[in-house]
């Protein structure tokens, strides 16, 4: 019998990317449905009662949710197709670390820039540059975060590409010319098929946030 793979999404977040990215590197065959965050679909609010957030993926009928976890599942039950995590124990430890780092420090140093204004933003913009120099510093050479191949940590990381453009425009600022090296990963990441396609357009994300700012009065 043929798995039975669903996602429920919403097209601008940079962790329901993370899974549609990571079923293309596999080669996986999903059903796609968006979600309406402010009017979340029966199947949502049955399949993730706790957190009642996006993204789910249903396996067989059975929820899978938070997307680092979901990329790990992904990972151990597609085993025999395109790797994520590397085989080494001391590898896989470092990239759950960095996929956790990212997670607590990027997301909230980037709402920040999003969500205020004057100094809050400034501290907002430094506290976020300083996060990525760190991310950097940990790329170093290597063409992947990881080393030669692109996996788990490159996908955690690399949707949050879509999001630099609004971040740049809502707090003028310049990644590439504070972090070029990180741009330059970014790119070669880009390259990748699984990535460019799964990738939600910038310049939609920023239509988004400014709709979201709107909605919420900020």
């Amino acid at each position: 019998m043929a798995d039975e793979v669903v996602l429920l999404d919403f097209y601008p977040s940079m962790f329901g990317m993370r899974v549609r990215v990571a079923l293309a590197e596999k080669g996986i065959k999903y059903e796609y449905r968006e979600e309406d965050l402010w009017n979340k679909s029966e199947l949502l609010l049955k399949m993730n009662p706790v957190n009642k957030q996006i993204p789910v993926l249903i396996h067989n009928g059975k929820p899978v949710c938070e997307s680092l976890i979901i990329l790990q599942y992904i990972d151990e039950v597609w085993k025999d197709e395109a790797p994520l995590l590397p085989s080494d124990p001391y590898q896989r430890a470092q990239a759950r670390f960095w996929a956790d780092f990212i997670d607590k420090k990027i997301y909230a140093a980037g709402k920040k820039i999003q969500t205020t204004k004057g100094e809050e933003q400034e501290a907002g913009k430094k506290e976020f540059i300083e996060i990525l120099k760190v991310l950097e510093g940990e790329l170093g050479d290597k063409p992947y975060l990881l080393g030669e191949k692109f996996g788990f940590l490159d996908i955690a990381f690399i949707t949050f590409y879509s999001w630099f453009h609004t971040y740049e425009t809502l707090g003028n600022l310049s990644i590439e010319a504070e972090c070029p090296k990180l741009i330059s990963w970014a790119k070669r990441c880009l390259q990748k098929e699984s990535v460019s396609k799964a990738l939600a357009d910038e310049k939609k994300v920023y239509e988004f946030v400014l709709e979201l700012k709107k909605r919420l009065g900020v």
